[in-house]
């Protein structure tokens, strides 16, 4: 057997120096500030969004129209003189011609003088007619002349020339050239249209035919 010394240490070997650190501590990302989990509150919120759109547009549009100026009304020598253009397209039909221009006076001496004329019968309108002094006597009388062949025309069946329904025509442009106001606020001077020249009938014209 081998000698011992029992007084002897055994110092226990040491371990390899390394240049390892501390193992690494996995942390939670960091998550968002605004995490939404739901996509219905995303589409809550776009609908939102549109509604604030719509009614700001359709507030937009209101005080558009609010601060808009209105047109200037037609007066009413100028709505007449229109109609009574519109009625030469029905010169072939004297009732409907005649029909046409009497509407179109009696509606303009109705707004012009205040006359209750559409809604009452000729020989009401002329009963109210006598008493006014907004026309002359040279008016009132060719009022008078024009609307008995109106009547005629419409009522007892009489077949007029082109001739007799063109110088209706110039009869009612007359009275609405005269009794028209001399200054329209906001609208310029207007021109009144010269008459129409008599043009001869077809039974004329074929009669002097050789």
């Amino acid at each position: 057997m081998l000698a011992t010394n029992s007084s002897a240490l055994i110092v226990p070997a040491q371990p390899a120096a390394t240049n390892a650190g501390p193992p690494p501590i996995f942390q939670e990302a960091p998550k968002p500030l605004i995490y939404i989990r739901d996509w219905r509150v995303l589409a809550m919120w776009a609908l939102v969004l549109l509604a604030l759109v719509i009614a700001a547009y359709f507030l937009w549009r209101w005080w558009r129209k609010k601060v808009e100026i209105p047109p200037a009304p037609v007066p009413a020598h100028v709505r007449a003189r229109r109609k009574l253009e519109q009625a030469l397209a029905l010169i072939s039909d004297p009732k409907a011609f005649s029909t046409a221009v009497s509407g179109a006076i009696r509606e303009y001496l109705e707004e012009r003088f205040d006359f209750h004329a559409p809604d009452r019968t000729t020989e009401e309108f002329l009963y109210e007619l006598q008493g006014t002094m907004l026309l002359t006597r040279e008016q009132k009388a060719s009022l008078v002349d024009f609307l008995a062949s109106c009547d005629l025309i419409k009522f007892a069946r009489y077949e007029p020339t082109e001739t007799e329904l063109r110088g209706l025509y110039n009869s009612a442009l007359q009275l609405v050239n005269e009794t028209e106001p001399r200054v329209v606020p906001g609208q310029p001077p207007t021109v009144p249209p010269p008459p129409l020249e008599p043009q001869p009938a077809a039974s004329e014209t074929s009669s002097t035919a050789p």
